[in-house]
C-alpha cells in the first residue's frame, strides 16, 4: 500500500461510535435555512442566556427577520458584505443572521483590533455596511474609510434592568478608554440605532435565493502570521457541512434541543463562531453568552444553568486547572470537554484529569476548514494526540515541498480534504494557490502545520511549519520546546522562537514567564540546564528571557509573530 492509500484507507474508523458512518448525507439548505428551521423546531426553548436575560427561539428569529428587513430596506443586497464589530452578545447573532436574510456576506472584525487593523479588514473585504458596539465605534472613526450605513448598538441593551449598570462597569474596566458616541451622531446621514430599526420594521425579510456550494456566508480573516490577514471564503454547503459533521462525528451523545453550552469563545473568531454558536442554534442548544471569560462567572454558570457542554482553548484549561475555586463545578457531570484553536500541552491534559477526574477531547481545525477536521473519538482521547478525521473527511502527512504523501509514522505537513474546505482566500489567487496540493486531479488543503499519523490514525501536532527553527540545518519544533519549559514545576508560561545567527542558521530563544514565587530565585542557566536534561543539544535554548508575560493571541495562544517581531 502505497503511503497515499495508507491515507486514505482512514485506518481511524475503527475507533467511530458504533453509530456513527464514514460518511454521511450533507443537507443541501442554506445556513439560512438552519436558522428558520431550527427557529421553528425549537420555538418556545431559551436559545440565548445572557447575565440572566433570557431570549427564546421565537423572539430570536422575530427580531432576526425584523433587523434583515431592515437592512433590506437600508440598501442591503445579495452578495455586499456587511462587517460586523461586536463583542460576544445577542446583538451579534441577531446582526449575523439577519444580515445573512438580507444576501448579505458577513465579514466579522476583532474587537481587539485597533484602528489600522480595522481599515485592513473593511478595505479589504469591502464592506460598506457596518454594525458596531457603540464603545468600539471611535477605532472605526479614525480609520476615515467611508461606510454607506453604520448601525450602532450597546451592551446594556439586552441585559436585565437590575444589570444594565454592570454591563457598562464591566466593559469599561476592559476597555478603559473606549467611550460611547455622543447622540448627535444618529442625527448625520447613515447612522441608526439598532434597537430602533428592529422596533420600526415588521418581520418580512426578502427571499434570496441562494447557490449554497459558491455563495458565501463568511468571510473571517486568518490571524496574518506572514503578511497582512487574507479573507477565506467560506460558502453555505462549507458551513452546513461542518455543523453537520461535528455533530455526526460522536453518534448520540450530544442530543438535539437539550444541550447547555457556555459561549464565551469569541464569536468573531471560526471556532466560537462556527463550533459555538452555529453548531449551536442549529441544534437547539441553549446558549449562555458572555462577552469576557471571567473565570468565577464561567464556574458560577456551569452550576446555575446546568452546562452539559465546555468548549474551551488550552490557555484557559490552564488557567482554571491551577484555581482554587475550579473544585466548586462537579466537571463529570459535563457531557464532554472540547479544548481547540491551539495545541493542548501533554502536562495541561494530565494535571487537568487529575484535578478533575475528566478527560479533555482535543480538536484540530482552522479558518479554512470551517473550524472543524479533526477530534477525538468519544471516550477514547490519547493525550497528546489532537484525534482523528471527522466522517467525510480524511487527512494524511505530506513533504512540505512537494506534491507528495509520506509514510505513515513520518512528520511532514498536515493536508486535508472535505465538505468543509474553503474555496480560497478572497482576491487573493496567489495565496490559495500555496494553500493548495493536488494528487492524483484532486486537490488537498495545505495546512502549513507539521504533524504526524500514528498507526491507529491519531494525529499528533508538532508545530507551524513558519514556526520551525532551523539551528545547523536540524529542524527544530518550538513547541516541543514550550512543552518541556512548560513541563518546569517554577515555569508558568513559555514562547520559543529562532533568532537568525549567520554562523548556525538560526539560535532558539525562549521567552519564559515564572511562578511568581520563583522570580529573581531562577536563573537563566538553571532553565538551560533543565532542558539540557529533557532535550537533545541542538535544541536546547541558547538564549533565556525572563518576561512578566508573553504576547497572545485573541484565543489565548502565544503569538509567537509578536514576539519575532519584536526583532529579539
Amino acid at each position: 500500500m502505497g503511503a497515499k492509500e495508507a491515507y486514505e484507507s482512514r485506518p481511524w474508523l475503527k475507533f467511530f461510535l458504533k453509530e456513527v458512518t464514514p460518511d454521511v448525507p450533507i443537507p443541501e439548505k442554506s445556513v439560512v435555512e438552519m436558522f428558520d428551521e431550527s427557529t421553528d423546531k425549537w420555538k418556545d426553548k431559551t436559545a440565548l442566556v445572557f447575565y440572566g436575560r433570557k431570549i427564546s427561539y421565537k423572539e430570536l428569529r422575530d427580531q432576526t427577520d425584523r433587523l434583515a428587513t431592515a437592512l433590506a430596506d437600508l440598501g442591503v443586497k445579495k452578495g455586499e458584505r456587511v462587517a460586523l464589530l461586536l463583542l460576544n452578545s445577542p446583538q451579534f447573532i441577531i446582526a449575523y443572521f439577519a444580515a445573512l436574510k438580507a444576501g448579505a456576506i458577513i465579514t466579522a472584525i476583532s474587537p481587539v483590533y485597533v484602528s489600522p487593523e480595522i481599515k485592513h479588514h473593511l478595505e479589504d473585504s469591502g464592506a460598506k455596511y457596518l454594525v458596531c458596539q457603540d464603545i468600539l465605534y471611535d477605532h472605526v472613526d479614525r480609520t476615515g474609510v467611508k461606510l454607506e450605513k453604520i448601525i450602532i448598538t450597546s451592551i446594556t441593551e439586552y441585559l436585565p434592568a437590575l444589570k444594565k449598570f454592570l454591563g457598562s462597569s464591566i466593559l469599561r474596566a476592559v476597555y478603559q478608554k473606549m467611550s460611547a458616541p455622543p447622540a448627535e451622531l444618529f442625527k448625520k446621514e447613515g447612522f441608526y440605532q439598532l434597537q430602533e430599526l428592529i422596533a420600526r420594521y415588521p418581520p418580512n425579510p426578502p427571499k434570496i435565493q441562494f447557490d449554497i456550494k459558491e455563495d458565501l456566508v463568511t468571510l473571517p480573516y486568518t490571524g496574518g502570521t506572514t503578511g497582512l490577514p487574507k479573507g477565506a471564503m467560506i460558502t453555505h454547503h462549507n458551513l452546513v457541512s461542518a455543523q453537520t459533521l461535528g455533530t455526526k462525528a460522536w453518534g448520540n451523545v450530544m442530543e438535539a434541543g437539550k444541550e447547555v453550552v457556555l459561549a464565551y469563545l469569541p464569536f468573531y473568531h471560526i471556532y466560537g463562531q462556527s463550533v459555538v454558536m452555529l453548531g449551536g442554534i442549529s441544534q437547539g442548544y441553549t446558549l449562555v453568552i458572555f462577552t469576557t471569560p471571567d473565570l468565577d462567572d464561567i464556574l458560577n454558570s456551569i452550576e446555575s444553568y446546568k452546562a452539559t457542554v465546555f468548549y474551551s482553548v488550552p490557555s484557559l484549561y490552564e488557567a482554571l486547572r491551577d484555581y482554587a475555586r475550579t473544585d466548586r463545578v462537579n466537571w463529570k457531570r459535563l457531557k464532554v470537554l472540547v479544548s481547540g484553536a491551539d495545541a493542548l500541552l501533554e502536562d495541561t491534559a494530565k494535571g487537568w484529569e487529575k484535578r478533575t477526574g475528566t478527560k479533555i477531547h482535543e480538536g484540530w481545525g482552522m479558518t479554512e476548514t470551517s473550524s472543524v477536521g479533526i477530534l477525538s473519538p468519544y471516550g477514547q482521547p490519547k493525550v497528546g494526540s489532537f484525534g482523528v478525521p471527522l466522517p467525510n473527511t480524511v487527512a494524511g502527512i505530506a513533504d512540505p515541498d512537494k506534491d507528495e504523501f509520506l509514510p505513515v509514522g513520518e512528520t511532514g505537513e498536515l493536508v486535508v480534504k472535505g465538505p468543509q474546505v474553503f474555496k480560497g482566500y478572497w482576491n487573493n489567487p496567489e495565496e490559495t494557490k500555496k494553500m493548495s496540493m493536488t494528487v492524483d486531479g484532486e486537490r488537498w488543503l495545505r495546512t502549513g502545520d507539521l504533524a504526524r499519523m500514528d498507526e491507529d490514525g491519531y494525529f499528533y501536532f508538532y508545530d507551524r511549519k513558519r514556526d520551525m527553527i532551523k539551528y545547523k540545518g536540524l529542524a527544530v519544533f518550538a513547541r516541543e520546546v514550550e512543552e518541556v519549559l512548560c513541563g518546569h514545576p517554577q515555569v508558568k508560561e513559555a514562547g520559543v522562537i529562532g533568532v537568525p545567527d549567520p554562523e548556525v542558521g538560526e539560535r532558539v530563544k525562549a521567552i519564559v514567564v515564572l511562578e511568581t514565587e520563583a522570580r529573581g530565585k531562577l536563573s537563566e542557566q538553571e532553565i538551560i540546564a533543565y532542558c539540557t536534561e529533557h532535550l537533545a543539544y541542538y535544541k536546547v535554548p541558547k538564549i533565556v528571557e525572563f518576561r512578566g508575560e508573553v504576547p497572545k493571541t485573541d484565543v489565548g495562544k502565544v503569538s509567537r509573530r509578536e514576539l519575532r517581531d519584536e526583532g529579539v
